[in-house]
């Protein structure tokens, strides 16, 4: 099985849930549409799409947009959800991000959410989506953050046990180099979205023994043991941690 059928496998699973998942929540996209001010005349795209959650709320504030995703499961989720919100101006596109079926410089804006950790050579989807971005359009970036150095070992294989389509979570300085030729960054900004450990691993129907595993690891460090680049603490009861989400949007030169 190669990894792109790790990833169909792992979001076919996850569909149906993923919806209703905190990475859903209003707030996260009210301040994603804040930061990208658009103007009503974009014609933007969203690479690796999933569920839509970002097309379908950034639709009324373009002219239209497509979404771009490998797994039908999950479109056939964003589908369903724009139709049910009457979005008019969305369209769907099955589509690897390695190979965007797409003209060079098609669009104002390129967007992708969550998804470079789940790739196997990120280089390859940033140059497809500068590929079909316009000069002068934006490029939107929103994914996790690599935790400190000598935990981001740690940091991944625990993300890996939970979903075997994780890959690796890039540093601030792995994403700024990709930036860093072809684009001037407006925006570069980290926030901390609160996690429940129980939820997390329930969205990927992780097995119980690795639930275990990962909540033993977990615990072990709230007990002052070795560190895992989650920082977990208790709250109600729970294990919590913070994911670092980090925002950069690039104006293409």
């Amino acid at each position: 099985m190669n990894h792109n059928d790790i990833v169909r496998q792992s979001f076919k699973k996850q569909a149906e849930k993923f919806v209703a998942y905190h990475m859903s929540k209003v707030e996260y996209t009210d301040y994603l549409i804040q930061k990208i001010a658009a103007t009503g005349e974009e014609h933007a795209l969203e690479v690796a799409a999933g569920t839509c959650i970002c097309g379908r709320a950034l639709a009324p504030y373009v002219k239209d947009i497509t979404c771009l995703d490998m797994t039908e499961e999950m479109l056939a989720q964003g589908i369903r959800l724009a139709e049910e919100s009457h979005i008019e101006n969305i369209y769907f596109q099955s589509g690897n991000a390695e190979k965007l079926p797409y003209e060079p410089e098609t669009f104002d804006l390129v967007i992708t959410r969550l998804s470079f950790h789940h790739f196997d050579n990120p280089e390859k989807p940033f140059e497809e989506m500068k590929r079909v971005l316009k000069k002068g359009g934006k490029m939107v970036v929103w994914d996790m953050e690599a935790a400190e150095e000598p935990l981001r070992e740690i940091d991944d294989k625990i993300e890996n046990m939970r979903d075997p389509s994780h890959t690796r979570i890039l540093s601030r300085e792995e994403f700024e180099e990709m930036f860093k030729k072809d684009f001037a960054l407006q925006c570069e900004e980290t926030t901390l979205v609160p996690v429940n450990l129980k939820s997390w691993m329930e969205l990927t129907d992780t097995s119980e023994d690795v639930q275990e595993e990962i909540t033993n690891l977990m615990k072990a460090e709230l007990e002052g043991g070795r560190k895992t680049g989650f920082s977990p603490y208790n709250k109600d009861s729970q294990i919590m941690f913070d994911h670092r989400w980090l925002l950069l949007i690039g104006v293409k030169k």
